[in-house]
Formats: C-alpha cells, sequence, structure tokens
C-alpha cells in the first residue's frame, strides 16, 4: 500500500517562510521588526498622502480632521510611528555596519564546527537597541508630557 500524499515543497513556505527560519536569536526577531517597521512607514507614507489630499476639501474638512488627529488614540498611534522609525534606522544602521564587515573579528580558516560571527558583533546589537530605546524614551517624553 502506497501513501498518495505529496511531498511537501519547502520553498512554498509563504507567510510562514517569510517569518520563520527555525532557531529564533535575538537577531532574528530584529529581522522580523525590521520587515515589519518597514512595512508599517510605506503604510504610513500613504495615509499622509491621503491625509495631506484631503486639504483640497477645504478648509472645514481640514480642521475637522486636524481635531481628529490632535486626540489621545491619535498621540499614541503617533508615538508608536516615531519608533518604528527610530527602531528601523538604528537596526539599518547597525545592519550597514555588520554588512561591511565591521563587528566581524579577523578572517579565520572555515574549519568544522564553524564558528558563527553573530557573537562577536552581538554587542553591537545590544548597544544600539539601548539607544534606540533611549531615544524612544526621549521622544515619548516629549509627545506625552510636552
Amino acid at each position: 500500500m502506497t501513501n498518495n500524499k505529496p511531498a511537501v515543497d519547502n520553498r512554498r513556505l509563504g507567510l510562514r517562510g517569510w517569518v520563520y527560519a527555525g532557531k529564533y536569536t535575538f537577531e532574528r526577531y530584529l529581522y522580523l521588526g525590521h520587515r515589519l517597521s518597514g512595512l508599517g512607514l510605506i503604510a504610513y507614507m500613504v495615509l499622509h498622502i491621503l491625509e495631506t489630499a484631503n486639504r483640497m476639501r477645504g478648509e472645514q474638512a481640514w480642521a475637522e480632521l486636524m481635531a481628529v488627529f490632535a486626540s489621545p488614540p491619535f498621540k499614541v498611534i503617533e508615538y508608536l510611528l516615531f519608533a518604528a522609525a527610530v527602531f528601523h534606522a538604528m537596526n539599518g544602521i547597525r545592519l550597514m555596519l555588520v554588512e561591511l564587515g565591521f563587528f566581524l573579528g579577523k578572517p579565520q580558516e572555515p574549519v568544522y564546527p564553524y564558528k558563527s560571527s553573530v557573537l562577536k558583533h552581538r554587542p553591537l546589537t545590544y548597544l544600539v537597541m539601548i539607544l534606540a530605546g533611549l531615544l524612544m524614551a526621549l521622544g515619548g517624553s516629549s509627545l506625552f508630557f510636552p
């Protein structure tokens, strides 16, 4: 008796393949956060264009929309947008430094078991994320406590 189930093609994982990479490490969460914050910033750009286009509807429509944006829920959304921009920028700087070869250490002969360079640039990762957290706290304090 044979099994008629088709073999699973691992190259076609869809959304799961986009976010899943097996063993999750700190860098993997940063990777996922970088993608999601980038998508959020793109969505904001589109919404910002639509919001700015509302100016063509007249002074009254613009004033009403600005009154809605001054409400407390939109202050929270504005902070989340700021936090996404800070995270995306700081993580992008970290990625550029690593991709350019900084903080990787001296090249070594590839002898099994292979040594990962992740541990060599992990202090940079922590430093950049702490700096991003401080910037987010500073931005939040000026946004919520003017």
